[in-house]
C-alpha cells in the first residue's frame, strides 16, 4: 500500500506491516539511530526541484529557481539543491556559511534579512555574495558605505512590501502595509528607496524582491502582488529611468498537511508567476525581466518526517487520551507558534485500522506542548514509534534546546540506503560551550 496524500513520495507499507520510505523501515531507522528523528527522503527533493525547473522553463528560459534555505538548511540539503541547479537564498551569516561550506557558488547566493548586521554583510561581501536583498533606507546606506571601502560594485534588489493580504496565518504573511520587512508603497517611500538605490556610486541595482508570505493557497494574492510590483516600476522608469532586469516575485506556494489543505499546483504557481510578469510588463511596454522565486517549504516539506517513541499514555474518561512522545515543541515548535495541523500514524502498526482518537503530547514542561489535538490513529502502546509527516520545514531549522533537550538527528534516505546528515547532540553538546561560576 502506497502513500500519497503528505508523506515521501515512495513511501509504504512493507510486508512487516510497517512504515517504509525508500526502501528503509522507518521502525529500523528509530532503532538504529534513535528518536526523535527527522527523516528525508532524498528523491522526493530533488522530484520537487525538477518540477520547479520544469514547469518555469515552460513559461521563459530567462528565470531562476532560489531555495530559501531557511525553510531546512544544512549542508547536505544545499548540496542538494544545488546539484539540481537552484540558487539559494539565506537570511543570515549563519546560513550564508552553511551554503559556502556545501560548495555554493557565491554568486549563486541571495542574502536576505531584515537586519543584517555590519559583521554579515562584511563575511558575505568578502565570500563574493551574488546579491543582496536590500530592507531598508538604513542597510542601503551601511551597504554603500561599506563596498565603498572595499571597491567595486555590489549586484542589489529591494524589497518591496506590496500591501497584499496573502490568506495565510497573520505570523507567516510578510507583504502586508504593517509589516517589518522592506520598502512600503505608502507615502512614495518604495520610489524614494529606488531613487536612492540608483543614485548610491557602488550599488548596482538589478530588480525588485516582494514576498508576501507562505503556506499560500489562492493564487490570485501572488497575481495582484505583481501588478502591483510592476506598476511601481513603470513609474520608476518614468521617473528616474529604472531598467528592471530581476524581478524576484518570492515564494510561499503552500503543501498539503492535512486531508483539508488544497494546494495549487506548481505548474499553476509558474503560470501566474511567469505569465503574470509578462503581462503586467507588456501592459506598461517595459521589456520582460529575468523571473526569480524562492521556494522553501515546497521543497522540503513532504520530504520529511518526525519518528517520535510513544511514553507514557494518559487516558481522561468523556475526556481525551494523551498519548506522550519523546520529542514535542524542541523539535517542531509550530503547532504551538501559529497552529499548525498534522497527521499522524504509528510506523510498526501500519498496516492496522486508524480506530484511535487521541491528543499527541510532546515531554515539555509546557500544558500548550501539543503535536496534534484529536488524531485519529491505531491503538497506541508505549514503545510504539509514532511518526508525523510533512515536517521537512521549518522544525529541525526552528528547533531548540528547551528543557535541556538535544536536538535530535537528520538521516537522508535513499534506496534502502540511510545516513545521518546531522547528528544527534549530546548532553555533552548541551554544555560544550558553558563556563563554570569558578575555576
Amino acid at each position: 500500500m502506497t502513500h500519497t496524500l503528505v508523506y515521501p513520495i515512495t513511501s509504504l507499507h512493507n510486508s512487516a506491516g510497517h512504515l517504509e520510505i525508500d526502501g528503509c523501515d522507518v521502525v529500523d531507522l528509530a532503532a538504529v539511530f534513535g528518536t526523535p528523528l527527522l527523516v528525508y527522503e532524498e528523491e522526493t527533493i530533488r522530484d520537487q526541484c525538477r518540477r520547479y525547473m520544469a514547469a518555469f522553463r515552460e513559461h521563459t528560459d530567462d528565470f531562476e529557481v532560489i531555495y530559501a534555505s531557511k525553510a531546512f538548511s544544512s549542508v547536505a540539503v544545499d548540496q542538494l539543491v544545488m546539484e539540481e541547479g537552484l540558487s539559494i537564498d539565506v537570511s543570515s551569516g549563519g546560513e550564508y556559511h552553511m551554503a559556502r561550506v556545501a560548495g555554493f557558488p557565491a554568486e549563486r547566493i541571495f542574502f536576505h534579512g531584515n537586519n543584517k548586521t555590519r559583521e554579515e554583510l562584511e563575511y558575505a561581501l568578502c565570500g563574493g555574495v551574488g546579491s543582496v536583498v536590500v530592507d531598508s533606507f538604513q542597510e542601503l546606506a551601511l551597504l554603500e558605505e561599506i563596498v565603498a571601502g572595499r571597491g567595486g560594485s555590489q549586484r542589489i534588489l529591494l524589497r518591496i512590501t506590496p500591501g497584499v493580504e496573502a490568506h495565510t496565518h497573520s505570523f507567516i504573511e510578510t507583504g502586508q502595509v504593517d509589516s517589518k520587512f522592506g520598502f512600503g508603497l505608502a507615502d512614495g517611500v518604495a520610489l524614494e528607496a529606488i531613487r536612492e538605490a540608483l543614485a548610491a556610486p557602488h550599488l548596482d541595482l538589478v530588480g525588485l524582491h516582494a514576498h508576501i508570505g507562505s503556506q499560500i493557497f489562492k493564487l490570485d494574492a501572488f497575481r495582484r502582488a505583481i501588478g502591483i510590483l510592476v506598476k511601481l516600476i513603470g513609474q520608476a522608469h518614468a521617473g528616474f529611468g529604472f531598467e528592471c532586469r530581476c524581478l524576484n516575485v518570492g515564494g510561499g506556494l503552500g503543501i498539503r498537511y492535512t486531508v483539508e489543505d488544497a494546494p495549487s499546483s506548481i505548474g499553476d504557481y509558474a503560470t501566474v508567476k511567469v505569465e503574470g510578469v509578462r503581462e503586467e510588463m507588456a501592459a506598461m511596454g517595459l521589456p520582460m525581466p529575468r523571473v526569480l522565486i524562492e521556494p522553501g517549504r515546497s521543497i522540503v516539506g513532504k520530504a520529511g518526517i518526525t519518528a517520535y517513541t510513544v511514553g507514557t499514555i494518559k487516558e481522561i474518561p468523556r475526556v481525551r487520551t494523551y498519548v506522550s512522545v519523546d520529542g514535542g515543541m524542541s523539535d517542531n515548535i509550530r503547532p504551538m507558534l501559529y497552529d499548525a495541523q498534522y497527521l499522524g500514524m504509528l510506523a510498526n502498526k501500519a498496516d492496522e485500522p486508524a480506530d484511535t482518537k487521541v491528543t499527541v503530547a510532546g515531554k515539555h514542561c509546557e500544558s500548550g506542548d501539543i503535536l496534534i489535538r484529536d488524531a485519529v490513529i491505531q491503538r497506541p502502546e508505549p514503545g510504539d514509534i509514532l511518526v508525523m509527516p510533512a515536517t521537512g520545514a521549518y522544525c529541525f531549522a526552528m528547533a531548540s534546546n528547551y528543557n535541556g533537550s538535544p536536538r535530535p538527528a537528520v538521516v537522508l534516505v535513499r534506496q534502502g540506503q540511510a545516513r545521518v546528515i546531522i547528528e544527534r547532540e549530546t548532553y555533552a553538546d548541551l554544555v560544550a560551550k558553558h563556563r563554570p561560576l569558578r575555576d
